[in-house]
């Protein structure tokens, strides 16, 4: 495990810790009780979609909106997002080094009947509770920080939740520990930045692309910003793009979703019509 993942490990552990807490109360219990079922994710069939990122920083890049931006940024973000298209929202609940908050998560489920992901760095069952209860329709699970059983679990429970479960990878060796997984319906993420150095190479999704499971809809992670890259993906048979700080930090957010959004489709028709 990296260094970065290393220190996300342990901050997220001590963040179970609390949510555990909580549950022994009963508030996470009742919360769960009184949720509305999780938004389903409907995918453009045959089509290539977007997840639409809604973040204020990140480690790579800093603060990514100007100003002293909050909750009510967030939301209207991800409105946005969704009003231009995006088939699925990702909302940041990491704090320490992307400013998320579980607050952010709550308000934007609230906000909006489109499915929204909790992105974090998961390391326990009860988060995938404390994110179902906050109003999340799925979650991200990295393998590269779960142990083998651990990812099947966490997979087993979003998913018995009603939730969707992005399972992502870097590397080969990613994809093996998480083949325990993929008999279940999933999304497939590739992640093209090294969490060493957090350097991108987009490369890594055409050479990643003939080992994934090709039953599951695949995913291409971080570092896209141009419709280019959006063309090369789609073509390489990915389903979805998630993209975040190339749209929080331009001028037009949302112009620039669409046109992502059209490249990817206009670039899977080539490929069909071809």
């Amino acid at each position: 495990m990296s260094d970065f993942l290393a220190e996300m490990s342990r901050a997220s552990s001590l963040r179970a810790r609390n949510a555990r807490g909580r549950a022994k109360v009963g508030g996470l219990a009742s919360r769960l009780e009184s949720a509305p079922p999780p938004v389903g994710l409907q995918l453009a069939l045959p089509g290539f979609d977007v997840i639409a990122e809604a973040k204020l920083s990140s480690p790579s890049g800093g603060r990514l909106v100007g100003g002293d931006p909050g909750t009510d940024e967030v939301v209207a973000l991800a409105l946005g997002f969704i009003g231009t298209g995006a088939a699925a929202l990702s909302i940041l609940t990491e704090p320490t080094r992307f400013s998320g908050s579980l607050e952010h998560l709550q308000a934007v489920s609230s906000a909006t009947a489109a499915p929204v992901m909790r992105k974090d760095f998961l390391v326990d069952p009860v988060q995938v509770l404390e994110a179902r209860a906050a109003g999340a329709s799925g979650v991200l699970l990295i393998a590269r920080m779960l142990p083998g059983e651990l990812l099947v679990e966490m997979t087993d429970q979003t998913l018995d939740l009603g939730m969707f479960a992005l399972v992502e990878v870097f590397d080969r060796s990613d994809l093996e520990r998480a083949v325990g997984v993929f008999g279940r319906e999933v999304l497939v993420g590739v992640n093209c930045r090294d969490l060493v150095t957090l350097q991108v190479d987009t490369t890594r999704f055409e050479v990643m692309a003939p080992h994934l499971p090709d039953h599951l809809p695949a995913v291409a992670e971080s570092g896209i910003s141009s419709e280019a890259e959006v063309a090369a993906v789609s073509a390489a048979g990915y389903r979805m793009a998630l993209v975040g700080s190339s749209l929080v930090s331009g001028q037009d957010p949302f112009g620039k979703l669409a046109a992502l959004i059209g490249a990817g489709r206009d670039a899977l028709a080539g490929v069909d019509g071809g």
